[in-house]
């Protein structure tokens, strides 16, 4: 079965004045459909700046990114921005909602913005989610009137509803206190189980990252096996 994410020789050079600075440094990695994969490393390790480029949202300075079997440096401008539309559901530290919507216009917003409103979407589908997810009778309160957790459920289940072949979850618990952290994660997890989504989760929480699958290890721009990332760590405490 083909990845839904292939990545080769990575690499990522941002230009400041006369500074060059290495967020990534040759990665190398690849999700299987169904996965839920965490990767893992402190601040400045290169984890967000990986999501990005993975999203389409930026362009690396060298190596390939195949989501879903496309080639991202393949596509225009216009291309990836169809691609992020139906191929994936991002889910942010900041839950990005908009304050004037109820929670369902905030879902309903994502469809329209794929071109699935107007009756052509799976009504059963986002039922469920939102059964799944434990909003379903909350989904006629604007933002304001939600909890962090229930907000956080509200995104993810955003993520969800246009099933892409990927949700990118970017410290999707860094705003929630751990209660709700709890909640959201173990959401994040039933939607891979029980509806075979695929997940790469960000994050530099440990706890967080036992409920991947697999976790991938970053420092200073590289992935690094867990054996040395737990003796860097030791060394620095």
């Amino acid at each position: 079965m083909a990845n839904i994410v292939q990545v080769e020789g990575l690499y990522k050079t941002y230009s400041t004045g006369r500074v060059e600075v290495e967020a990534l440094r040759g990665v190398d990695f690849s999700v299987n459909p169904g996965e839920f994969v965490a990767v893992m490393g402190p601040s400045g390790s290169g984890k967000s700046t990986l999501f990005h480029i993975i999203g389409g949202l930026t362009p690396p300075t060298s190596g390939r990114v195949m989501l879903d079997g496309v080639d991202l440096a393949s596509l225009s401008d216009a291309g990836r921005t169809r691609l992020r539309k139906n191929k994936v559901g991002f889910v942010f530290q900041k839950f990005n909602l908009l304050p004037s919507l109820t929670g369902q216009g905030n879902i309903d917003i994502a469809r329209d913005i794929a071109g699935k409103s107007n009756g052509n979407g799976n009504h059963e589908y986002i039922d469920r989610i939102t059964r799944l997810l434990g909003i379903d009778n909350r989904l006629e309160h604007r933002p304001s009137e939600l909890s962090g957790g229930e907000q956080q459920r509200v995104a993810l289940a955003r993520a969800l509803v246009n099933q892409p072949a990927i949700v990118l979850a970017d410290e999707p618990t860094g705003n929630l206190d751990s209660q709700n952290s709890e909640i959201v994660l173990k959401m994040l997890r039933q939607s891979n189980q029980e509806l075979g989504q695929t997940v790469l989760m960000i994050t530099h929480n440990p706890e967080a990252a036992t409920y991947g699958d697999r976790i991938i290890h970053m420092r200073d721009g590289s992935i690094v096996p867990p054996e040395k990332d737990r003796q860097w760590s030791l060394a620095h405490e």
